[in-house]
């Protein structure tokens, strides 16, 4: 997107630039349709990774991983956006990061996958809903952030929830809390490199590329290869997983740039709805007045700390509608008048 000036005066009738008026507006609620959509379908997803049985989780992962880079270098290719790779290799600690940040990714993918096809979508949703928790609790533990009283409260409550969750479930809810530290630690890393979502899709794909093809190879030799063995339609499934990870990111991607922060913050929350939602009503899992207490007690944390972030918000563009009010306008009364450079 190209910078626009802050406002463009149009003759009667016609849309201001992107700063104002009904073209504003058209972007946002485009905007809105595209994070409603990518969440949506990474909500809906627990829908699909059990029609890909009997391929196993790992199969199933593998496949993800070289399907995914086939489905982006399509669209790298279709947009002929190719010289961030010449500008990546020659920086060696980004691409070490995005080799982490794949190895990350991967096992949050791969325990996804596991934990819906073993009848555990409830407990994977939970991880996404107290992902923010821990992103913010990492922010004060590596990054030094400080927190607002209010965040503070919220991580506190998360944390109470916990507790009532591992009385609740006999154990500590593992699958939860790897989804939200894994998921956790890549937001950090994706945010230390820098790098645009189908970009920075490519450089992971990349790195699991060769592994993942070396494992579904070696399956092969095995005669355990589900792919091609159960039919035409499955591996049309299978081969679709690289869609399936692609499209809602790219969708994704499009919300970002037309939709402020906040509405972002607030619809990422759609996902683990829909999750906990199917849990519930089409895969008919268990949940006891304990789980429903730690749940509940997760819904308040989000609650405070998306009240405390909307808050936040305002006062920030409150602020800054001050300070553009306070500022001099050219040539009224009172504005400093710069001098014209001489030649």
């Amino acid at each position: 997107m190209t910078a626009c000036p802050a406002r463009r005066y149009l003759s009667p009738g016609h849309a201001w630039g992107r700063a104002g008026g009904p073209v504003k507006d058209t972007e946002q609620r485009t905007g809105l349709l595209y994070g409603i959509g990518a969440y949506g379908m990474w909500g809906l997803v627990p829908l699909f990774w059990p029609l890909l049985k009997p391929a196993g989780a790992i199969e199933i992962l593998a496949h993800r991983m070289v399907w995914s880079l086939a489905v982006v270098g399509i669209a790298l290719l279709a947009l002929r956006r190719w010289g961030w790779i010449r500008e990546l290799l020659r920086e060696p600690r980004k691409l070490g990061l995005l080799t982490v940040a794949a190895a990350v990714i991967t096992v949050n993918w791969g325990l996804y996958i596991w934990a819906v096809n073993s009848g555990q979508v409830v407990e994977a949703s939970l991880g996404y809903f107290i992902n923010p928790l821990v992103t913010i609790a990492m922010g004060v533990l590596l990054l030094k952030e400080r927190l607002r009283p209010a965040q503070w409260a919220a991580v506190g409550i998360g944390f109470a929830a916990v507790v009532v969750l591992t009385i609740g479930y006999g154990r500590p809810p593992w699958i939860s809390l790897v989804l939200a530290f894994s998921f956790a630690v890549y937001g950090l890393i994706k945010k230390k490199t820098n790098i645009g979502g189908l970009e920075s899709l490519a450089a992971e794909t990349a790195v699991q590329f060769l592994p993942a093809l070396a494992y579904l190879l070696w399956l092969g030799s095995q005669g355990t290869l589900s792919f091609g063995a159960q039919g035409t339609g499955h591996a049309a499934l299978l081969a679709a997983t690289g869609l399936v990870t692609a499209v809602p990111l790219v969708c994704f991607g499009a919300a970002a740039i037309r939709v402020p922060l906040s509405t972002l913050g607030l619809l990422q929350y759609l996902a683990p709805v829909f999750q906990f939602a199917l849990g519930i009503v089409y895969f008919h899992e268990a949940m006891p007045a304990e789980r429903w207490a730690g749940f509940s007690l997760v819904w308040l944390a989000l609650t405070v700390l998306t009240w405390d972030a909307l808050r936040a918000a305002r006062r920030t563009r409150a602020k800054a509608a001050r300070l553009a009010a306070a500022a001099p306008v050219a040539g009224a009364p009172g504005a400093v008048k710069h001098p014209e450079p001489t030649v």
